[in-house]
């Protein structure tokens, strides 16, 4: 390819070769591929004016390495299918660069080029770009956290910080640290300052992955953000504390919260009573049940289950009985699980008589006794060596 300038006109020339619209990108952060430094791209230039005719020879591989070559039929039948698969509202230029990603081989060039090529080729706005993503993560094409760190350097994509949090949450359910911190440092590098939904992101995937430290550390880092924490960062926090095996710590940030007036999202409420019911805690779990009501949670039968098995773990069968009765009360329909721990807290403490008569009151009120309840049932006669009357209950119920 020749290229040759008007007279008058300066011009640079760029040793060894000339950059035509090729974007320098830093190193890739998730990939680990090392793109052209600007070290090595700019060499020491001259810049002259001449009344001569100027020529520069432009190696037309190295302006674009990936060649743009529309998908044809030469495909495989996956790839058809995957193809096939695309939103019939797409518009064409998506849907071509969706063709080029679902048929891509490294062999024929890089990632990066493929996608400076489409930007080069097809223009695209930002628009285009997150329809793309969006059917990556959709379809959770391999290539997707590529694609997004790439976009992050196009000014194309205009990106945002929302942008950065979306691919830092994306590691984060994967547990990817490594790559958070790169993608991090990254956006810090380009002068986007951490915000509460960023860091509040950090703190779940350091809460998954078992880092509590980390968590408390960019928990507080939040703090100093000098804003009203939300029931988001809040609930994180709390989370973080649940699953290290510290539902006080978790608690007391709930009792924060509501001095404050937030509330928590009920599933915090129910990770922390099940905290509290697998520790055979009685009082941590009333407290919490207490709470989520004066939340305006309405508890539902799992709610009520989770309360009356932290009393079967302790062996408070008595205690198990009532909170069952209460439930009862409140116009709720006892399910097969919450019967079932009520039998288990008696055959606890060997309570057969007790177990006895809370089934005929079962019966007499038209409950019937399911599968797990029967279960129970059943393990505890042929525990007291009586296999008949086993044989002859579960008939029984079965004929109910």
């Amino acid at each position: 390819m020749m290229v040759t300038s008007a007279s008058n006109i300066p011009h640079c020339s760029y040793s060894p070769f000339p950059i035509i619209n090729k974007q320098i990108h830093p190193q890739s952060w998730g990939n680990g591929n090392p793109s052209l430094s600007l070290k090595q791209a700019m060499k020491p230039s001259s810049c002259t004016f001449s009344n001569e005719p100027h020529i520069s020879f432009i190696d037309a591989e190295e302006k674009r390495r990936f060649k743009w070559v529309e998908i044809g039929p030469g495909i495989t039948e996956e790839q058809r299918q995957a193809i096939d698969k695309l939103p019939f509202k797409m518009t064409k230029r998506c849907k071509a660069l969706m063709k080029q990603i679902i048929c891509f081989n490294p062999q024929k060039g890089s990632l990066e080029d493929l996608l400076g090529a489409w930007v080069n080729v097809m223009k695209p706005r930002r628009a285009d770009w997150l329809v793309v993503l969006k059917e990556l993560k959709i379809m959770e094409h391999p290539l997707y956290f590529q694609v997004a760190e790439i976009a992050l350097l196009e000014e194309t994509f205009e990106a945002n910080i929302r942008d950065y949090t979306k691919i830092i949450h994306g590691y984060g359910k994967q547990n990817r640290l490594r790559e958070v911190e790169n993608i991090l440092d990254a956006m810090k590098r380009r002068g986007f300052i951490c915000d509460q939904v960023t860091l509040t992101t950090m703190v779940h995937m350091y809460s998954k992955a078992g880092n509590l430290k980390l968590a408390e550390d960019t928990f507080e880092e939040i703090k100093l953000l000098g804003q009203q924490l939300d029931k988001r960062s809040y609930g994180a926090m709390i989370m973080a504390y649940i699953r290290a095996g510290m539902p006080e710590q978790g608690e007391g940030l709930l009792k924060e919260m509501d001095n404050l007036e937030i509330y928590a999202g009920s599933e915090v409420y129910k990770a922390l009573l099940r905290a509290y019911s697998t520790n055979g805690d009685t009082d941590g779990a009333q407290r919490v049940f207490g709470a989520i009501q004066l939340a305006g949670i309405s508890p539902d039968a799992k709610l009520c289950g989770l309360l009356i098995n932290a009393y079967q773990v302790a062996g408070q069968s008595e205690e198990a009985r009532v909170a069952f009765e209460n439930m009862r009360r409140a116009g709720l329909e006892p399910s097969d699980k919450c019967v079932a721990l009520v039998l288990a807290a008696y055959e606890k403490q060997n309570k057969l008589n007790k177990a006895l008569e809370f089934l005929m009151d079962l019966e007499r009120d038209g409950i019937v006794v399911g599968k797990e309840a029967s279960s129970i049932l059943a393990q505890w006669f042929k525990k007291l060596g009586v296999v008949e009357q086993v044989e002859q209950v579960l008939r029984e119920f079965a004929a109910k």
